[in-house]
């Protein structure tokens, strides 16, 4: 991948998703630094080419980048992504950047697929989601539940106070419809939302949280500076910059 300088609804619950890294921040100071738990994989000390393509994909898509996005998403593929994860993968993003840029990647991998399926490529499919997703009170509880592993602490704060159907919308919809869908693990989707906030200026304290909530979920120390290095080969120095602070930032903070 060559080196690029990264360029620049009417439903309530989309309106909220669009703005989620904003809130994500409001958690416990316990939820700051990582905490140890039952993860759902193991922590390995290197990424696999798999995942090393995943903060690109989501990097490039946060600024809307559709050259660098095209190779990132093709490498992604030759590295083992099915096309199912790569799709979820741009799917979930559409709460931190925005419908917009979700729909653009997905008319991009849309291109990449079929022009790989032309020169006689043929991807795997992958997978839809093993389980049907709860609803209602059940949907409230796995959300609520999946949210509190992530974030090392019930999530407070207060904004919640002022507006708690905020925080039933994360809950619901996006710990709830999104991350109950096991058809791409915890891990992938934390490298997904890093790559993606650090593309993003403005949003470095979302960014540390979701550092934090990387290694919660089983990603090494060793693993989440590959990201860093990353970025900063493929990608946006002050992308590369903003990451690599939230961590030294997150690393610190489990020091205490």
């Amino acid at each position: 991948m060559h080196k690029r300088t990264f360029g620049n609804s009417s439903l309530e619950v989309m309106a909220l998703c669009l703005s989620v890294g904003a809130m994500f921040s409001l958690t416990t100071q316990a939820a700051e630094a990582p905490k140890s738990m039952t993860t759902p994989q193991t922590t390995a000390q290197s990424l696999s080419s798999k995942q090393q393509t995943i903060p690109l994909i989501a990097a490039f898509m946060a600024t809307s980048d559709m050259p660098n996005l095209n190779t990132a998403l093709t490498q992604g593929l030759d590295a083992g992504l099915s096309i199912s994860e790569t799709r979820e993968i741009l799917v979930q993003l559409y709460a931190y950047v925005g419908f917009p840029r979700s729909l653009n990647a997905l008319n991009e991998l849309m291109t990449v697929v079929q022009a790989r399926k032309q020169r006689g490529i043929e991807d795997a499919p992958g997978r839809e989601p093993s389980r049907a997703i709860p609803v209602g009170d059940e949907l409230l509880a796995a959300g609520t539940a999946n949210q509190t592993k992530i974030s090392g602490a019930p999530v407070k704060g207060p904004v919640f106070e002022f507006a708690p159907v905020a925080n039933q919308f994360l809950q619901t919809h996006l710990f709830g419809d999104i991350f109950e869908r096991d058809n791409l693990d915890w891990q992938s989707r934390e490298l997904a939302t890093v790559g993606a906030l650090a593309a993003t200026p403005g949003v470095e304290s979302q960014l540390r949280s979701h550092m934090a909530a990387s290694l919660r979920v089983g990603l090494s120390e060793t693993q989440l500076g590959e990201v860093t290095e990353l970025l900063k080969k493929h990608g946006d120095e002050q992308t590369a910059e903003r990451a690599n602070a939230a961590l030294k930032e997150v690393l610190a903070a489990s020091k205490k």
